[in-house]
């Protein structure tokens, strides 16, 4: 991530840190209010996130719905339903959570914009990286992207459905399945590669983790299912 600007901080929380509050199937650092956790807990948490991390503000959480929204995170008051934001003013921390999908950091190279996507399977073919990306109004070659912590190819099992949607839009994303026992297995990370490619954006680093197998580090949806925590995701400016 060093080649982001000095003024750009970025963050991905994990499951376990000292103090967190959650327990059970959310042990411990749990970021989520949508997950039946205990409220309190989760509102402890994002204490400790925010002094821990040293963070300017509270986080600007979005509704996530897989959609293709991307919104200005200074410009809302209240929690609205987008996929991604970005922000241009200085301690705005824009946020998003997962616990399988892709989180794309984004910023330009004099470190006055960033941004940040929430992208399965549904976002990414649906449009978010391209929503966030047209926000920053620059050229490929001025933008620098991390790939964050995110389920990995060979745990990632989709429908022929996910394969011909892909292929439709973008016939470059056949190099992003693979085959194995007459099963598609998805690379979340090479195929926001491909979209970020099209946009001649080369600086981009990340896309070694697995959320679904490093289960002492990160919660995972697919492993564990509707009782997985969520880990944060957040850039903001000094």
């Amino acid at each position: 991530m060093n080649h982001f600007p000095g003024n750009v901080k970025l963050l991905s929380t994990q499951r376990y840190i000292d103090g967190g509050k959650s327990s059970g199937n959310f042990d411990n650092f749990n970021l989520a209010l949508h997950v039946n956790d205990s409220r309190a807990n989760v509102l402890e948490n994002r204490k400790i996130l925010k002094v821990q991390f040293d963070l300017p503000t509270d986080p600007v959480w979005i509704s996530q719905t897989h959609s293709s929204t991307c919104i200005d995170a200074a410009s809302i008051k209240k929690i609205v339903q987008a996929d991604a934001s970005y922000s241009s003013k200085l301690g705005i921390v824009c946020g998003i959570m997962t616990a399988d999908c892709l989180p794309i950091f984004v910023s330009n190279k004099d470190g006055t914009m960033v941004g940040i996507a929430h992208a399965g399977w549904r976002g990414l073919a649906s449009g978010i990286i391209e929503n966030l990306i047209k926000a920053f109004n620059s050229n490929g070659d001025n933008l620098v992207v991390h790939l964050g912590p995110a389920i990995s190819k060979k745990c990632f099992e989709v429908g022929d459905e996910v394969k011909s949607l892909y292929l439709s839009k973008n016939i470059n994303f056949e190099r992003s399945f693979t085959i194995k026992s007459n099963k598609n297995y998805l690379d979340l990370y090479d195929a926001a590669r491909v979209i970020l490619e099209g946009y001649q954006i080369n600086s981009i680093s990340g896309g070694d983790r697995c959320t679904f197998q490093e289960s002492n580090n990160f919660f995972s949806y697919r492993r564990d299912g509707i009782n997985s925590g969520r880990m944060a995701h957040l850039i903001w400016m000094t």
